[in-house]
């Protein structure tokens, strides 16, 4: 289901002539490769499908992008690629798979408050993609996190393989921090990748338990609008401080077991 895309290749002297090699450009590899990781350890990948992007520090030009054929499991800091918005490669080998490239570019260039982009196909949030109406009912604590917070895509076009698609999606996510794309998949924006890597999370195990309770058959219990705003707005204090935490659990776990991921 992944496409090659066909890629400029970035001058050597347009590389060199930039500085993508700082400590913060090496942060932000490592934490973006330790949510590939864990997202894998999860059960949030699709075989070398789907792509977590972000807005390379001190570039917003560029991007951070998983290479096309590797699998979440497999990705490194070192093995990221910087790209810029037009198709070319500025450091790193291989080349973005055809739909990241498409998605992704359009979302940093058209949203710039989104620092990070994560899209996958992980299986309870996409499951509630495929439902008529609104995905969620809003009957469990963990999916009012995003109360508020959340848009629907129902226009569902096939692959994102052009600038068209890519500019309609980025377009559909207005100022939502969450995207369910109908008959697609979830797509989550944030101002770190600490926070896009907490609401992926959250989003998959809201989605998890909702369907479960749907499964029983039983009536769900929804919140009530005013008690739900309240309590989304509570758990956005300190979200901040609380991702950037969750992330460090994650780099702390993967680092007992695969360390290679910060290689």
């Amino acid at each position: 289901m992944a496409h090659a895309f066909e890629l400029n290749r970035a001058p050597a002297a347009e590389v060199l002539a930039t500085d993508l090699n700082t400590p913060a450009i090496r942060e932000a590899r490592i934490d973006l490769a330790a949510c590939f990781r864990m997202a894998a350890r999860l059960g949030m990948g699709e075989g070398i499908c789907n792509h977590f992007s972000v807005v390379l520090p001190g570039h917003p030009e560029l991007f951070l992008v998983n290479p096309y054929g590797l699998a979440f499991a497999e990705v490194t800091a070192s093995s990221l690629l910087i790209c810029d918005f037009n198709g070319s490669v500025m450091l790193g080998e291989g080349k973005p798979e055809a739909t990241a490239f498409f998605i992704h570019a359009q979302l940093h260039r058209l949203n710039p408050r989104a620092t990070a982009a994560f899209h996958t196909h992980m299986p309870n949030a996409t499951a509630l993609c495929m439902l008529e109406g609104e995905p969620f009912v809003w009957a469990g604590q963990t999916s009012l996190k995003f109360y508020g917070r959340l848009a629907v895509d129902e226009h569902y076009n096939g692959l994102a393989l052009d600038d068209t698609e890519g500019e309609r999606i980025a377009r559909a996510a207005g100022d939502a921090d969450v995207v369910m794309l109908k008959n697609h998949g979830p797509l989550v924006l944030g101002p770190s990748i600490a926070e896009a890597w907490d609401d992926l999370y959250y989003l998959e195990r809201a989605a998890q338990v909702q369907l479960k309770a749907m499964s029983s058959g039983r009536p769900l219990k929804a919140v009530a609008h005013e008690i739900a705003s309240a309590a989304s707005k509570q758990m956005l204090i300190g979200n901040a401080e609380s991702a950037r935490l969750h992330l460090d659990s994650v780099k702390r776990q993967l680092g007992k077991t695969e360390a290679e991921f910060a290689s």
